[in-house]
């Protein structure tokens, strides 16, 4: 009797859960929409009854957001037009919400604070940037799966597709909470909650931010990587020239942000924020690593059989080396002689700050050059300590010099010294081209057990002693050629890991 009960029930059920999973999936337009609305009213009455509702419906979205798929694959499993109506869904929010924050930020810039710090006016126009950074993508992301489907190939979602997705709802509502934020709202624990959001830390947004950005380019880049190919094939017709021209945007982009980096990197050492400019430094060095792995991946390297006897330096090279010598030999010795002059005792007047500081920017330079002349280069090793390495080898004890002085620590007597002494140290380091360093970007590549140490590392820049952990870390790889002098340069040389492949 129980059986023939639950037997129609079953049914039932399973319809109910149906219902909510495709209310899950389509009411999240109309909740932003409705937010969209609200913000107008917001910015027209400057209402906190009003703010407050429109961040609950962003945050009610960002839930149906986060709970539609398991829903839909739990109750409606293979539905056929699920994916397509996730990724319209995902359009839609995105295409209304977006540009709402960004005006959403200039009112507030205007409006809430008539007297905007420079930081603020900075963190609208990225908050701009990334809005059409975000459209760009989608529109981006539709077009190349438009492409596959014609080709005839399944388009499948990448790690950092499903990652966007994943941070894109719950970014769009803490940013729609702090560009609409009306202060001295009513006495209610909602908009208490809501006000701490509205009232987060500039540069924890801007950390978010960068990564949501960071985020963004992956994902394009994933779809590059996937259907570049087949897209370049149609586009070209076979010209290979055209083909290496278009190719080469990504590796001189990569170029272009490591030069950026460094500049930024100047820009914090003026204010005395040196752990700033070091991160900026470990930016550049990232970028550096990856315009050459993805020049070799997308086989720029080597010329065209017609072009073999022409051309030996491409202005692919030249943009390297000009970027390298400003990131990794001037930026480097400018900010040395910034904080050494500002924040040295009198003791360092008797020294000669500048004519180092010079001298350690010739030598990065001579180096850079030895590097492209040279015509017996070793594959997978260095000639002399390179000069990303040099650069975050002589910044460290500049931190903790800033953070002695401010502290008035017996240390800042010793960091002084110590910061002088290395880096006329590093500069000779530079240049003796008989010690083999070990190419640190291919190893990593080899070995992803050492870039989740330079994460563990970066972990530390919320303690004191990020300068010192970051110190010990370069040393040891200046230690390096007392093991690695006995690698292969063949095996020295690979990009990636082998894959060993089991038979039977």
């Amino acid at each position: 009797m129980s059986n023939s009960t639950e037997g129609p029930r079953a049914p039932k059920k399973h319809h109910f859960s149906a219902r909510i999973a495709t209310i899950l999936v389509f009411s999240r337009p109309l909740l932003v929409f409705a937010g969209m609305l609200c913000a107008i009213a917001v910015m027209w009455k400057q209402d906190p009854v009003i703010y407050t509702i429109g961040v609950c419906l962003l945050l009610l979205s960002t839930t149906f957001d986060l709970v539609d798929g398991w829903f839909a694959a739990r109750f409606v499993p293979h539905a056929p037009l699920a994916p397509l109506a996730d990724r319209l869904m995902d359009k839609l929010v995105y295409s209304i919400i977006f540009p709402v924050i960004a005006v959403g930020m200039m009112w507030r810039l205007i409006v809430i604070t008539p007297d905007p710090t420079r930081a603020e006016l900075l963190h609208a126009v990225f908050v701009l940037l990334l809005c059409v950074t975000v459209l760009i993508r989608d529109n981006f992301a539709a077009f190349m799966r438009g492409f596959a489907i014609r080709q005839g190939a399944e388009p499948a979602m990448s790690e950092y597709n499903r990652m966007r997705t994943i941070v894109a709802a719950p970014v769009s509502a803490l940013l729609y909470a702090y560009a609409f934020h009306v202060p001295e709202g009513p006495p209610s624990w909602v908009y208490f909650k809501i006000s701490w959001l509205a009232n987060f830390p500039l540069r924890g947004l801007f950390f978010i931010e960068i990564l949501f950005l960071v985020i963004n380019f992956g994902s394009i880049a994933g779809y590059c990587r996937k259907y570049g190919q087949a897209c370049l094939d149609e586009l070209c017709m076979g010209n290979e020239v055209l083909r290496r021209r278009i190719l080469a945007f990504f590796p001189n982009a990569l170029t272009v942000m490591n030069a950026m980096m460094g500049l930024i990197a100047v820009f914090f050492a003026y204010q005395g924020r040196v752990r700033e400019s070091y991160l900026m430094l470990l930016g550049a060095a990232t970028f550096d690593k990856l315009d050459g792995m993805v020049a070799r991946r997308l086989g720029l390297t080597e010329p065209l059989p017609e072009e073999a006897a022409k051309r030996k330096i491409n202005l692919g090279n030249l943009m390297d080396d000009f970027a390298d010598a400003v990131s990794f030999c001037i930026v480097p010795a400018w900010i040395f002689h910034v904080i050494m002059t500002d924040y040295g005792s009198g003791r360092m007047a008797s020294l000669p700050i500048g004519l180092v500081a010079l001298g350690y920017a010739a030598m990065g330079i001579v180096r850079l050059v030895y590097f492209t002349i040279d015509k017996a280069p070793i594959p997978g090793f260095f000639k002399g300590l390179p000069t990303p390495a040099a650069a975050l080898l002589v910044v460290p004890p500049l931190i903790m010099l800033t953070q002695a002085q401010a502290q008035g620590s017996t240390w800042a007597m010793f960091w002084e010294y110590f910061a002088f002494g290395l880096t006329l140290f590093t500069a000779l380091l530079m240049n003796c081209y008989f010690i083999r360093y070990l190419h640190m970007g291919r190893y990593m590549s080899r070995n992803p057990w050492i870039t989740r140490l330079g994460l563990a590392v970066l972990l530390s820049v919320v303690t004191p002693y990020f300068g010192v952990v970051c110190l010990v870390f370069v040393i040891l790889y200046v230690l390096s050629p007392l093991v690695t002098w006995r690698i292969d340069p063949e095996e020295a040389a690979r990009e990636g890991r082998v894959e060993t492949i089991r038979s039977g």
